[in-house]
């Protein structure tokens, strides 16, 4: 159960991200904007409400049972359709500047001990500003954007993406101290992966691209990597 579960996520993580229309001409601040898009939030919300029937928010409406717990970066440009079109109670989603373990551990504790989830996913991005800060001099920003820098811990300097895969992996070391004994026992599987819309990557622009799963860096070894024996005992999921 849990290898196809793995594997159809993995599959569906690799489509790319829609075109969508995007308000890069607004000027940041500008109430004006606001009033317009929260008109705009509610017009959406009600073609979501059209598109499913009450049974679909009376099914949500009875818990959670998340498969993922992810971890991914603040930015508006890395969202759930990127690569999963139906999140709705399959993504525990935890955001923060840098995708980070330790400015948002009790929620990934939440995640993964409380709710069960099967896989741990840490996603970076592409043009990741927290990495670019991280890696130059932030020393003027506000004391708690600081605060959120300091736990990233990458080299000065360094070409953006190659941050962005570094912090990845130190998130996912982090993860597997974190939870050793549920890796260990086979009850959870720590992913690690960049979600490249730059195509910095040189995988195809949009593409989710896994970079670790449980400590396991090496490309090949990444392709060949047998799935996991199901357990007897599931989440219950489809």
């Amino acid at each position: 159960m849990f290898e196809k579960q793995l594997a159809a996520f993995l599959a569906a993580a690799v489509f790319a991200m829609p075109v969508i229309a995007q308000a890069s001409d607004h000027h940041a601040g500008d109430a004006a904007v606001a009033h317009a898009y929260i008109k705009e939030i509610q017009a959406e919300g009600k073609a979501y409400i059209t598109a499913h029937n009450p049974a679909f928010f009376q099914e949500l409406s009875k818990g959670q049972k998340p498969r993922a717990t992810v971890v991914t970066c603040s930015d508006s440009r890395v969202h759930t359709n990127a690569f999963d079109k139906t999140p709705e109670g399959d993504l525990f989603m935890v955001r923060n500047i840098g995708n980070q373990m330790s400015t948002a551990k009790g929620s990934v504790q939440y995640g993964v001990n409380h709710l069960g989830s099967s896989l741990l996913l840490i996603i970076g991005h592409s043009s990741c500003g927290a990495i670019k800060a991280a890696s130059g001099d932030y020393a003027s920003l506000e004391p708690d954007i600081k605060r959120e820098l300091d736990t990233i811990n990458i080299t000065k300097g360094a070409a953006n993406i190659d941050g962005v895969k570094t912090n990845v992996n130190n998130q996912v070391a982090g993860a597997l101290q974190e939870f050793n004994e549920k890796v260990k026992a086979g009850e959870l599987l720590v992913v690690g992966a960049v979600y490249d819309f730059a195509n910095d990557m040189k995988q195809g622009a949009g593409k989710l691209n896994i970079i670790n799963i449980n400590g396991e860096t090496d490309p090949a070894r990444l392709r060949n990597a047998p799935a996991p024996a199901a357990k007897s005992a599931g989440h219950g999921h489809h």
